[in-house]
């Protein structure tokens, strides 16, 4: 054979999953530049010439990249080099690790991270006077696990000019004592009002944000991912110029879409600014082709919009049905106008109401002639789905993107969330296997730094609705909603590859780019009990090596 016709690459002596439903499995896979050129079994050996590079998989699975469709990578690198308290759940861990990163940085003007979890605190809100004692002397502000809350201390609330008088946000809360007095938790939209004082991550660190992101993603097995904010939102920077910046530099190694923020204070006048950002931060493996649209809040504060009001601790209806932060026929206006534009919409729609207004909002769009247009809207998160909107999301071609990972019993889905949905709301939960069973396609994500961006731990909840921790005989979170491995992953390579409109990936196949992902071992193999164990060794994106464990050739 030629040379000038042999491959690059050629990946041989394991299983492939290819994902494509034409050829499920395979034994071989060769690369030549960026492309797949060949999938098979034996006869892909030809194409091994004297340069070429084989990777023998040695009984371990080659799958395609995994993509995160709902993923702050630049938010989540940048609270890793601050005071990062994802990796605690106790309030001493909480103590133990903010006086720790106060004592090693007395330079530092102001103590921020996050990553907290509510269910460490009562009602899942933290008080300012425990902060206090920790960091008595400069301002301290942590934002908690799901980023739709911040705890702030004395010292950060006088700065802000948050008082007893100070009012409610429209869009969110100030928690206050039995005097009125702020606790120093602040609830969605109020957490803007600590924006003008926090101090914001410098260009330099949003950029390092991204490249230590985009090096454990990697790690992880992930090539390509939707940002899901790009712009300002409660005091977050904007990542969109760290995106710009690697790009130019070459150092965005990842395919990368980003979702561009919708101002929810403002109307269709901000359509030309967004057609701009579009327009400018489309190039390379950057390409802002998507809005985001938040349309409520989340179940543990009560803010994630329901169709009947939250139950009290005793177990009474209250007068909180949530919040939708978008008024339903604005929404369908906005959405209409977009999908017109040929943007994508991305929704953030966690409560049953939210995800009605959402799959109302987009067969508004098809109505009005969008059925027309290859825009691929998704709805991310999807907590509690009304049985009658289920078969929506195929009916429409709207995509479900599901985070695996919230779809297990937990303490906050015990504590703060069950209680106050009551019985029949929590039944209806993330409905992954309902959605499937009506033909809806599901893309997958993590929304990292709110849960873990491994894609491996998600797939393991997926299938077996119980957390990879968890014990042998932890109860399974609504058994009938599992799905099986085979959907699962192909949720989280070809499913989000859509949403992702990067059609030549996120399946094995001749003429697809070569993101590839050598696992382990098989998982469909073993028991899917123990799907968490899997570990990538090598990642390959375009069809250079992104990442090798050192366990890669041994």
């Amino acid at each position: 054979m030629a040379p000038h016709r042999t491959a690059d690459l050629v990946f041989t002596g394991g299983p492939v999953h290819t994902v494509d439903p034409a050829r499920r499995r395979a034994s071989a896979v060769a690369v030549r530049g960026e492309r797949i050129v060949a999938v098979g079994g034996s006869e892909v050996h030809g194409l091994i010439g004297p340069r070429t590079e084989v990777v023998d998989l040695r009984g371990r699975l080659l799958i395609p990249g995994f993509q995160d469709a709902h993923i702050h990578p630049v938010g989540a690198g940048v609270e890793l080099a601050r005071c990062d308290l994802s990796g605690a759940t106790t309030p001493q861990a909480y103590r133990d690790i903010v006086r720790a990163y106060a004592d090693a940085h007395p330079g530092a003007a102001w103590i921020t991270g996050g990553g907290w979890s509510m269910e460490a605190f009562p009602g899942g809100t933290p008080d300012r006077r425990f902060l206090d004692e920790l960091v008595p002397d400069r301002p301290a502000y942590l934002v908690n696990r799901d980023h739709h809350g911040g705890w702030a201390n004395s010292r950060a609330l006088d700065l802000a000019g948050i008082t007893a008088g100070t009012p409610d946000p429209a869009d969110g809360r100030i928690e206050r004592d039995a005097d009125g007095r702020p606790t120093g938790m602040l609830q969605e939209g109020a957490m803007t009002l600590m924006a003008g004082v926090v101090p914001a991550p410098t260009a330099a660190e949003l950029t390092a944000g991204l490249l230590r992101a985009q090096e454990l993603l990697h790690s992880l097995g992930v090539t390509a991912w939707q940002d899901a904010l790009l712009g300002d939102h409660a005091g977050m920077a904007d990542p969109a110029p760290a995106y710009a910046a690697a790009e130019r530099a070459g150092k965005l190694t990842a395919r990368v879409v980003g979702s561009l923020w919708w101002d929810r204070t403002r109307g269709l006048e901000q359509l030309p600014e967004l057609l701009e950002r579009r327009a400018e931060l489309t190039h390379g493996r950057l390409r802002a082709t998507t809005v985001k649209i938040m349309q409520d809040g989340i179940a543990e504060n009560g803010t994630a919009a329901l169709l009947g009001p939250y139950l009290t601790s005793c177990g009474c209806a209250s007068d909180n049905s949530g919040v939708s932060f978008i008024e339903p026929d604005a929404l369908a206006s906005y959405v209409t106008a977009l999908d017109a534009h040929g943007f994508q919409v991305h929704f953030h729609a966690l409560g049953d109401r939210a995800v009605r207004e959402a799959l109302d909002a987009v067969a508004a769009a098809r109505k009005a002639g969008g059925d027309a247009a290859d825009t691929r809207p998704h709805l991310a998160h999807l907590q509690v789905v009304h049985p009658q909107d289920v078969p929506r999301f195929a009916e429409l071609g709207a995509t479900a993107t599901i985070q695996a990972l919230w779809a297990a019993h937990e303490p906050q889905m015990d504590e703060l969330t069950i209680p106050f949905l009551g019985a029949e709301r929590a039944s209806w939960q993330y409905p992954f296997g309902d959605l499937l069973r009506t033909g809806a396609r599901l893309a997958a994500g993590s929304d990292w730094p709110v849960s873990s961006p491994d894609p491996i731990a998600a797939l393991h909840v997926a299938v077996n609705r119980v957390l990879p921790e968890a014990g042998p005989d932890a109860p399974v979170f609504l058994p009938e909603q599992r799905i099986g491995l085979d959907a699962a992953l192909t949720a989280y390579t070809a499913g989000s590859a859509y949403v992702n409109h990067l059609d030549d990936t996120g399946v094995i196949r001749a003429g697809n780019l070569a993101d590839l992902v050598v696992l382990d071992r098989d998982p469909f193999a073993g028991p899917a009990e123990e799907i968490a164990a899997t570990r990538v060794l090598q990642t390959f994106v375009g069809g250079v090596r992104v990442y090798a464990d050192s366990r890669a050739s041994g």
